[in-house]
């Protein structure tokens, strides 16, 4: 799967979970622990975290991540009945230790070695993203970790996507911006950024302003579209 209309690019820059770092892999850590109800947990989790970044931005009621996170992992763990404190911490510190994809670390490598910079752009707190980063050896292939803490809101307002615009130095549609989640992937788009959306589980597009210029089933398939061997 890919639509190739992507060139002129001198930095990637990466979203976090999802895109790089499997969310599910926390709770798939501890499936035995919590349960049959493993899958459905992770799901809801995922989903509650989403809703409360978008809501609290229009809320302009902020909260860092890792507080963000825990009270949608206690909403999730409320709606299936699992009353555990310390099954409720397992899963927080699991959060740091996310699996990375198999093919991020190869296709870092690529690109550092083809020159390019490498960003992450991610909702994440700079504690979590160092801490994920960090379990998944990728510091040596990652030039820059922006967090949204820098400004204050959440994806996809376009002050996020400003900040990596800002850090690297570039005009937007020199940076190549890839993301799994198709909000973020329209987000970006819709700001400027050339974008690759690395559509994992074959969505279909959503109805929103701002539209990829490739789409890719893994980060395998970047390479392809921006012309890197």
């Amino acid at each position: 799967m890919s639509d190739c209309s992507i060139n002129g690019i001198e930095a990637c820059v990466f979203d976090a979970y999802g895109t790089l770092f499997d969310v599910h892999s926390a709770v798939g850590s501890l499936r035995d622990e919590v349960g049959p109800q493993y899958a459905e947990l992770s799901q809801l989790w995922r989903t509650k975290q989403l809703e409360y970044t978008w809501l609290r931005s229009l809320m302009r009621s902020h909260c860092d991540f890792w507080q963000l996170t825990s009270d949608a992992l206690q909403y999730a763990m409320d709606a299936k009945n699992i009353s555990d404190a310390k099954l409720h911490e397992k899963l927080m510190q699991s959060y740091l230790q996310l699996d990375a994809f198999p093919e991020v670390l190869g296709v870092l490598s690529v690109l550092k070695k083809a020159g390019l910079p490498t960003a992450i752009l991610t909702n994440g707190s700079p504690m979590m993203i160092d801490a994920a980063v960090n379990s998944a050896s990728l510091n040596n292939v990652i030039s820059h970790k922006l967090s949204i803490e820098s400004v204050g809101i959440y994806k996809p307002d376009p002050r996020v996507y400003q900040l990596a615009a800002d850090t690297l130095g570039l005009a937007p549609e020199k940076i190549c911006f890839q993301s799994s989640n198709a909000w973020d992937a329209a987000g970006a788009a819709h700001f400027g950024f050339q974008v690759a959306w690395v559509n994992r589980y074959a969505q279909p597009a959503e109805r929103l302003p701002g539209t990829p210029g490739a789409v890719i089933s893994d980060l395998d398939g970047l390479l392809g579209v921006i012309g890197v061997c």
